[in-house]
């Protein structure tokens, strides 16, 4: 089963949540709203869907990172509890974080599903769960 990456677009311009949502191919990219720097994105291979958080800002990513140590907190918890605020089931698979070929610092999951529906709760659990980490939120004016 393929998703409608247009209709998942189109539900997530709605939600008001995001600065811009583009679509290039199979790859649905939304800007973060307060962190310049940050991408969200859905890339649909076939039945194959992947969740990513994007940023190029080195000290963004490691704010991210110090949050999580710092509250004790994992990624996939906070995660799952947006999934559930959102009306999911809260089932998240591990949550990769690394550095890719483009020098981009990315968080990622592969959807357990590749439903419409899923592919938009994932997009939106991550913008939820990440806007409340390091710098996501925007500045804090201690600049």
């Amino acid at each position: 089963m393929s998703i409608d990456l247009n209709a998942i677009a189109a539900k997530a311009t709605e939600r008001g949540v995001f600065a811009s949502v583009t679509l290039h191919g199979q790859d649905l990219e939304c800007a973060a709203l307060e962190a310049a720097a940050a991408t969200y994105s859905l890339h649909a291979r076939g039945d194959q869907v992947t969740v990513r958080l994007r940023t190029t800002d080195r000290w963004l990513s490691e704010s991210i990172e110090t949050d999580l140590m710092h509250f004790g907190d994992s990624i996939e918890d906070l995660v799952a509890d947006e999934l559930i605020e959102l009306g999911g089931d809260g089932k998240v698979p591990k949550i990769r974080h690394f550095r890719n070929d483009a020098r981009e610092f990315v968080f990622e999951n592969d959807l357990p599903q590749a439903d419409d529906r899923a592919a938009l709760l994932f997009l939106l659990a991550y913008e939820a769960a990440f806007r409340q980490l390091g710098d996501m939120g925007g500045s804090d004016g201690d600049e």
